[in-house]
């Protein structure tokens, strides 16, 4: 069974819903499984903390979940045209994974949500894939062979999946984007798989 670490940080849930639905699309393929992670909030007031396990979702990540995956997908609300902070300060210290070459070689995707459709998407999904670039590892989008990705007035680019929530700030994802989630997270475990065939 190979482990892909679904990394994400969620504000009001629709990363959160991309990364479970990204793991049922790892899980789709036999022999992976999907890893679910998350970052704590980070503060401006330095006296505060975040409780060592989150009140709800996933656990937070620690280096050794970088150790064991076989692959790794990666998601962030944007932040005008970034990975929010949390997730930003999370990489940043990652120094000690990439001077022992921990993900290299492994493949990597990226997923994002915005409120709008011009927020930054596209944008946010380029710059999340620069830590990857600098830890070595294999990106992989989505193909223009998923029929959602040339027809969907929501979310979804070919560098990774997405989701627009709209004024309303709803986690709730479309129908299109749902798919091209778990057709993320399929291809990424089939690479996986192909990589390593033992």
């Amino acid at each position: 069974m190979h482990d892909i670490l679904v990394l994400y940080y969620s504000h009001r849930g629709s990363v959160r819903a991309l990364a479970e639905r990204i793991a049922r699309g790892i899980e789709s393929v036999p022999g992976m499984q999907a890893r679910l992670r998350t970052v704590p909030r980070v503060s401006t007031v330095c006296e505060a903390s975040e409780p060592s396990l989150p009140s709800s979702g996933a656990p937070y990540v620690e280096p050794i979940d970088l150790a064991e995956c076989a692959g790794l997908a990666l998601g962030s609300p944007v932040r005008f045209g970034n990975m929010a902070a949390p997730m930003k300060y999370f990489w940043d210290g990652t120094i000690a994974e990439w001077q022992n070459g921990t993900l290299t070689g492994k493949p990597a995707c990226v997923f994002t949500s915005s409120s709008s459709q011009h927020g930054g998407n596209e944008s946010t999904l380029l710059t999340m894939m620069l830590p990857l670039l600098h830890h070595g590892m294999l990106l992989m989008g989505l193909s223009f062979s998923e029929p959602e990705l040339g027809s969907t007035v929501g979310g979804g680019t070919p560098y990774g999946a997405s989701h627009v929530t709209g004024h309303t700030g709803t986690p709730t994802l479309t129908e299109a984007e749902s798919r091209l989630a778990f057709a993320q997270g399929a291809r990424l475990a089939q690479l996986v798989k192909q990589l390593n065939p033992s």
